[in-house]
């Protein structure tokens, strides 16, 4: 009866993996009673066969559950027009509940039929088995055979703790459980009184960017956290993760952050390999639809490194809405994971990160100073001027607000707190960070943050953080701009060569530089030099800095194209 029970509440099961040869249990060892048996068939033809019973009643739930989904986001409308036709009276709504009422009445015994076809399945049955046995005791065996399946993520036994780490538990400087440290926004009118009338004042303008922020503003900018495409895209996230576990030997882990969101990671480890390039691990910050199962995590796969994936919260197998606080804290305890439970070391990991990945990858530089190096792939600077593109002109106002106070992804802040060595993919043909048209390179917002990043606005409040102030002066800066404007390989090198940039020089100039004052930033270097050799040192450094690719916005990174930043 208590087996029967669990088959009712139990997860869905989508998936029987091949288990793999490295993980098979040596011939003299005798199987145990819940050994997996493995499938002879092919990756894409192992997937879960239920019982006619179970089949039929998960296609009726999963019919609801769209439904359900349908209802909630047209709710407002419903209830609008429910209200204007007079039919939300007691009168009707009193039978309206009985026939709710009714209806969830059936949709449970709907899910008592599936328990009972799940039941009588013998590979649901050894499934539950192990799944119970490991919420028990996750010695290695138990998580072994349980990641020979592919079920309903909220199951899954939780791998590591945001707290693990013994330093977290002795430190008071670390995470809390309202989230990480971020970077805050300036006031939007410096210097005005917050008095209480004020204050007042703002309320209805805070209320309303709140309510935007967290119905339309959110499910636009992270489109891949909205159920019903996840539900489109479930089979082909299904194939992407038998590619990764059966192909790449993947692990799946799940890690629990601060804000009690549970991150969904694939880890894909290369160290026992004769790659050189898999003792770096490489932590892969997707875009904003954008799944580690069939996201950027193939390019340095394809490279040959160890690669760790995740999911943004409320995407897949992840909890949680995505918004910056979350995703700052689901990026923490994966940096965390990497490092205290993987084993690789700070100077070990390369963050790389696609469009609005940076976000999360330039916090975890700016967090972790200690990484080797970060790649970021058609990313931009501020999502204002990304955000203002797509809305109209009389929502200027609102529109700004709305963004720096719930949804600020400020990539350029945070990138030029970080030391390390940096490299920016531009793509010719982005769609998506330009804002006016694609032909129009000069409105890529990758142009800005490698303007950025070499020399900043003249803030005072970003003075310290320059990389070459001296360099990207006026001379420095126009040229540069010039070399943005080349729309093609020739007219980038014809820009290079007519100012007869020395590499040889200019290298040997930061090298002496270096050599004397010490690597951290900012550098003086170009202060005492003439203007031609100022223009030469910037092109230099944004040739060194930012690497074109011919594409749209969403066509996959090549592994030749992934190459690590320049440093001296």
């Amino acid at each position: 009866m208590a087996k029967l029970l669990s088959c009712v509440l139990g997860p869905r099961l989508y998936k029987i993996y091949r288990e793999r040869d490295s993980e098979r249990a040596p011939a003299s060892v005798p199987e145990t009673p819940t050994a997996v048996t493995a499938p002879h068939s092919s990756s894409w033809d192992t997937y879960y066969q239920p019982r006619a019973l179970e089949k039929h009643a998960d296609s009726i739930l999963a019919l609801a559950s769209v439904f359900w989904s349908i209802s909630y986001y047209s709710s407002p409308f419903a209830f609008f027009y429910l209200y204007r036709k007079g039919y939300l009276s007691l009168s009707k709504v009193v039978p309206f509940s009985h026939y709710a009422g009714t209806l969830l009445l059936l949709l449970a015994g709907v899910a008592c039929l599936r328990g009972i076809g799940r039941w009588t399945n013998p590979q649901y049955r050894q499934f539950i088995t192990i799944l119970e046995a490991t919420h028990r005791n996750q010695s290695s065996e138990n998580k072994r055979q349980l990641a020979n399946y592919n079920f309903d993520f909220r199951s899954w036994p939780v791998d590591f703790h945001w707290e693990e780490p013994s330093s977290r538990k002795e430190s008071r400087g670390g995470p809390s459980r309202r989230g990480v440290a971020l970077l805050r926004p300036e006031p939007l009118h410096r210097g005005t009184a917050d008095t209480l009338l004020n204050r007042v004042k703002k309320l209805p303008c805070q209320i309303t960017s709140y309510l935007v922020a967290h119905t339309l503003g959110r499910r636009m900018l992270y489109p891949g956290s909205v159920y019903l495409l996840q539900k489109a895209l479930m089979p082909v996230l299904l194939q992407g993760q038998a590619r990764l576990v059966e192909e790449c030997n993947g692990r799946r882990a799940k890690l629990l952050a601060c804000d009690g969101n549970e991150i969904d990671t694939m880890f894909v480890d290369r160290r026992g390999t004769a790659e050189p390039q898999g003792q770096k691990l490489v932590i892969c910050c997707e875009g904003n639809a954008g799944f580690y199962e069939v996201g950027c995590v193939s390019t340095p796969l394809e490279a040959g490194y160890s690669v760790l994936g995740w999911n943004h919260p409320g995407f897949a197998g992840s909890t949680g809405v995505p918004f910056p606080q979350n995703e700052a804290n689901a990026m923490d305890v994966v940096v965390q994971f990497a490092i205290h439970r993987l084993g690789f070391q700070p100077q070990d990991i390369i963050i790389y990160a696609w469009s609005i990945g940076g976000f999360t990858a330039t916090w975890a530089a700016m967090s972790y100073p200690d990484v080797s190096a970060m790649i970021l792939d058609a990313s931009f600077d501020d999502l204002v001027p990304l955000a203002l593109k797509v809305m109209p002109d009389s929502w200027r106002g609102l529109v700004t607000r709305t963004v720096r106070q719930h949804l600020n992804l400020n990539n350029a802040e945070q990138l030029c707190r970080y030391q390390g060595p940096v490299l920016l993919i531009r793509r010719t043909k982005d769609e998506i960070i330009t804002t006016t048209v694609p032909e129009d390179i000069m409105s890529n917002r990758g142009n800005d943050l490698l303007l950025k990043l070499l020399q900043h606005r003249p803030d005072l409040s970003w003075h310290f953080l320059r990389r070459y102030p001296r360099v990207m002066a006026e001379e420095g800066l126009r040229v540069v701009r010039q070399w943005l404007e080349a729309s093609s390989q020739l007219e980038e090198a014809s820009i290079y060569s007519r100012w007869e940039v020395e590499e040889d020089w200019c290298l040997s100039v930061l090298r002496s530089y270096q050599a004397e004052h010490g690597p951290d930033f900012p550098w003086s270097v170009g202060e005492d030099m003439s203007a031609d050799g100022r223009r030469q040192l910037a092109l230099f450094l944004a040739r060194k800095h930012l690497h074109n690719f011919e594409a749209t916005h969403c066509t996959p990174l090549p592994a030749q194209n992934f190459q690590m930043p320049w440093h001296l």
